[in-house]
């Protein structure tokens, strides 16, 4: 077997579990939103506020009600100390 026939069939076999993973999100979807309304139906009926991300600070916990400022309470140029503020954006008025 020619390295460009081995290429063609490993190809293929990556394009297949491409499509096949593609209909296996797309079957799993509605019951995914099952699981959705249901949460929310819950969250409704306990009177639940905003969802708490992140335990470690305090502007990371609740982002809608966050302190901006306090990410920066040494000085504004000071060193993010906790890594879950790397994974909010900041919010859409600051962006560019």
């Amino acid at each position: 077997m020619r390295k460009s026939d081995q290429f063609l069939f490993f190809t293929a076999f990556i394009g297949i579990l491409f499509v096949l993973m593609l209909l296996s999100s797309r079957l799993g979807q509605e019951a995914a939103n099952a699981g959705l309304r249901e949460r929310a139906r819950l969250a409704r009926e306990l009177m639940l506020t905003d969802l708490c991300l992140f335990t470690e600070a305090r502007y990371t916990r609740h982002p809608s009600m966050a302190d901006l400022h306090s990410a920066f309470q040494d000085h504004p140029f000071s060193l993010e100390h906790f890594p879950s503020g790397s994974f909010i954006s900041p919010p859409a008025r600051y962006e560019r």
